[in-house]
């Protein structure tokens, strides 16, 4: 195990200080009853206060010269103990039982040789048990603690990446969702702009008024669709910045009749039926994507069923949820789109739809295409 803390000037005076402090004291108490020993006492401090110092790097075998040094004089006593504590501190529980067993025995050598006066040589044994089980105890708990300390600094440090994670996950989600909103936006304006093209090219006996607004109307789509494009790769920029996507120019049921008088506007016979009660309670997400999907179902119409009369209906209420269907009759075998698409349109949709908690199912039954979608609404 690698040591807890490494040797810091403030440790190193702190050894210093406590150690030579309690020799220091043992060394004068001693000094005037065993004066014959006075010269070894001095020399076992001094070695003694090296030793605790090496103890900040090698704490088994500063422990073990400390322990050594405690077998012939009481002063190396202090620096003994602080060993078996760094040991317990620093090592694992084997190293430091054995460290403090050494401990034991080498101060019941000491109590035989240079027996304490003030007490009997039993009660030395168990102050002595005592002292090293508290120091062993005491350094396994700051190990413990100091383990712990380590187990949930790493733990913040992958929550911290976690939560990294997450945030480049909902910005890949947020561009994603981008993404399909210019597929929806860009489908259904290119769609009327080559709707008003086709009738341009196959109706060259309009008028020339006639002439002129059509072309009025793929100038004016055109503009559109590139303004919508570029706001759009603007969001993308500003994601990119590490900006929030300004979602309050989002579309919301209020803006169906408008892409319905657009439809019209291309030819289509588009019928709305709302029946939906309190509108304005829808959340927002929902209201989006019950825009896109309608957005989609006319787009859809007009490439493979223009001039076709398509029927849009809505039905919901808060505490239900809210039904849209966009039918459309088939069309003739054998005809081709209007457009081409990318065939990702409803794929796109439906992953949409069920993100909002919804279901979308479309599918051609009695001569007409349907395409039906119910998404969920809290009271």
């Amino acid at each position: 195990m690698s040591e807890i803390r490494p040797p810091r000037p403030a440790a190193v005076a702190g050894v210093i200080a406590s150690v030579g402090v309690l020799a220091a004291v043992t060394l004068w108490a001693r000094a005037s009853t065993h004066t014959s020993m006075l010269g070894l006492d001095i020399a076992v401090a001094a070695v003694s206060l090296v030793a605790a110092l090496a103890q900040l790097w090698w704490p088994v075998a500063g422990a073990l010269v400390a322990t050594l040094l405690a077998v012939v004089s009481p002063v190396a006593t202090p620096a003994a103990t602080l060993g078996a504590l760094q040991v317990a501190r620093r090592r694992r529980l084997p190293a430091a039982a054995a460290v403090a067993a050494a401990g034991i025995a080498a101060h019941l050598v000491q109590g035989l040789w240079r027996p304490n006066a003030g007490i009997s040589l039993g009660w030395w044994l168990v102050l002595t048990c005592v002292g090293y089980g508290a120091l062993l105890g005491w350094g396994a708990l700051a190990q413990a603690r100091h383990a712990l300390l380590i187990s949930l600094r790493e733990r913040a440090h992958r929550a911290e990446a976690e939560q990294g994670r997450r945030i480049a996950e909902a910005r890949m989600a947020e561009r994603n969702k981008l993404a399909r909103e210019m597929h929806d936006v860009l489908a259904h304006r290119l769609s009327l702009v080559a709707t008003h093209a086709g009738a341009m090219e196959y109706r060259p006996d309009s008028s020339p008024e006639q002439l002129a607004r059509a072309a009025g109307v793929v100038r004016a789509g055109v503009h559109q669709a590139l303004e919508e494009l570029r706001q759009v790769i603007s969001l993308l920029r500003d994601e990119d910045d590490g900006h929030e996507v300004d979602t309050a120019q989002q579309p919301t049921l209020e803006d169906l009749p408008g892409l319905v008088v657009e439809a019209r506007q291309a030819g289509d016979q588009v019928r709305l039926q709302d029946e939906v009660v309190d509108a304005g309670s829808l959340p927002a997400a929902a209201a989006r994507t019950v825009f896109r999907l309608v957005q989609e179902g006319l787009t859809n119409a007009r490439k493979h069923a223009h001039g076709q009369p398509v029927e849009v209906s809505l039905h919901g209420s808060p505490g239900t949820r809210l039904l849209v269907t966009v039918r459309n009759p088939l069309p003739e075998r054998g005809s081709a789109p209007t457009t081409p698409g990318s065939g990702t349109g409803l794929i796109g949709l439906t992953e949409r739809v069920r993100l909002a908690g919804g279901q979308l199912d479309h599918h051609a039954t009695g001569g007409e295409f349907r395409l039906q979608a119910w998404l969920p609404w809290p009271a």
